[in-house]
């Protein structure tokens, strides 16, 4: 059961950058400008983060292997049809489907895993091994899309997910037992529209901002969206009995700043990705396979990264886990911003990988953090809002440092696209310094206190 978990998260988190080092050749067919690119990457990401919270109150609801098989076949469907496009517009509407059925996958996944592994040692180092697929999903893409892109073109990088999404279903159905949750909940498909309206809105307003100007009409109606939406789901969302968002959860310290440091780990690796994936191949015109190669020391320390956080978590505590993975990735920036610009490689993949042992450490203390102080009969609405952040901050990521450097190049890319995106390391750095500051603050007495008063509220029949 932890395999066919682990394969699914996988999956998502494959997809969630596999594309990214296939951009340059559908620029090369479709021509779309930086902000068209951003789309592609962030119509998927998007819908999955806003449809995440759903999912796992349905897979709580109605069966989390239904759910679970669902979603699987819906993301094989979505992955054909991606494969497909013929033009910017229809592969975005298609990375849509695909994320439709990816945001069934995660929260199940981490709901069985919560309700299989119930002592804390067991869940500490399951949680462990499923951290290891989520950032090894993510670091590996690039490799395995360039070489997909070099071989057989772009479109095939859509056609890797699906013979895995379709033996991993037979598998579930095999394998993993049903359960449901014993507490019934009312779908709240308001909260959800509002959901998907703040997402939206906040990355059009990031990602069409520097192209069209604070004082765009288009941007404006765009900011009043983010600010009504956001102030209207706080009311629905207090006055529901069963709401999508249970604000509960945020009164636990611990789970709000696990949320806010898997936000921002997410922010830097996926704005890394999206950005080192056309540096090295408009810049320094390397070939996608080559491109995916460089990558491969941070899947390589994205995985052992996981594994060491583990470890540091069952004999040092959370932590230092936290503090090491934030001191890495503070690390990794510092390297990086001063390799990016010359024709230096190696110093460049030793910043690779210190970013990856840096993020594959961040995964587990997160997820675990999350999950440890929540009630079993509520692990998939708390497990979709743990994948949910690291979904918003994916998005975040490439809206965000996306715009800080097509804002500066401009419509070509070329090398002032790397003096545009050289303050992104900066960035990067600071949001390490805050996992240090924010781990530290969730590992107190005062927040463990507030995460068991919390979980005793909600633990009710």
């Amino acid at each position: 059961m932890l395999a066919i978990a682990c394969m699914s998260t996988f999956l998502v988190n494959l997809d969630n950058t596999i594309v990214n080092v296939a951009l340059p050749d559908i620029r090369a067919q479709f021509h779309p400008s930086v902000s068209g690119l951003q789309w592609i990457v962030d119509s998927y990401l998007i819908t999955l983060a806003s449809l995440l919270i759903l999912s796992g109150s349905m897979g709580d609801r109605f069966g989390r292997r239904r759910v679970f098989e669902v979603g699987l076949v819906t993301f094989a469907l979505g992955s054909l049809l991606s494969s497909l496009a013929p033009a910017t517009e229809w592969l975005v509407g298609f990375r849509i489907v695909q994320a439709v059925g990816a945001s069934m996958l995660n929260p199940v996944g981490m709901s069985i895993v919560s309700n299989v592994f119930v002592q804390p040692r067991e869940k500490a180092r399951a949680f462990g091994i499923w951290g290891g697929a989520v950032g090894l999903g993510m670091a590996s893409g690039p490799v395995l899309g360039g070489l997909l892109v070099q071989t057989w073109g772009w479109r095939s990088v859509f056609w890797a997910g699906i013979p895995i999404a379709l033996g991993v279903a037979v598998c579930a159905r095999v394998f993993i037992p049903e359960s449901r949750s014993p507490l019934y909940r009312k779908p709240d498909l308001v909260g959800q529209a509002l959901v998907f309206t703040l997402l939206a809105g906040v990355v059009f307003t990031i990602v069409e901002g520097t192209r069209l100007g604070p004082g765009s009409v288009r941007i404006q109606v765009g900011m009043t969206v983010v600010v009504l939406s956001s102030v209207t789901l706080g009311l629905v969302e207090r006055r529901r009995s069963d709401p999508l968002i249970e604000l509960r959860f945020f009164r636990s310290v611990p789970f709000s700043l696990s949320m806010l440091i898997a936000v921002l780990t997410y922010s830097a690796i996926g704005g890394f990705l999206f950005l080192n994936t056309i540096y090295l191949q408009d810049v320094r015109g390397y070939s996608p396979f080559r491109a995916g190669l460089y990558t491969l020391p941070m899947a390589i320390g994205t995985v052992v990264g996981a594994q060491l956080s583990g470890r540091l978590m069952r004999t040092r505590g959370t932590v230092v886990a936290l503090t090491t993975s934030g001191a890495s990735i503070v690390c990794a920036a510092v390297i990086t911003a001063g390799v990016i610009g010359s024709d230096a490689s190696t110093p460049l993949l030793i910043g690779y990988a210190v970013l990856g042992l840096g993020f594959g450490g961040a995964n587990t203390p997160v997820n675990n953090t999350a999950m440890a102080g929540m009630p079993r009969s509520q692990a998939g609405v708390a497990g979709a809002l743990a994948s949910t952040s690291r979904q918003v901050g994916q998005s975040l990521g490439v809206a965000v440092f996306g715009a800080i450097a097509g804002a500066a190049s401009g419509p070509v890319i070329n090398s002032s696209f790397t003096r545009a995106a050289a303050p992104s390391w900066y960035v990067i750095a600071g949001i390490g310094g805050a996992i240090i500051v924010l781990g530290i603050t969730a590992s107190g007495r005062r927040a463990q206190r507030s995460a068991q008063r919390v979980c005793a509220d909600l633990d009710e029949p």
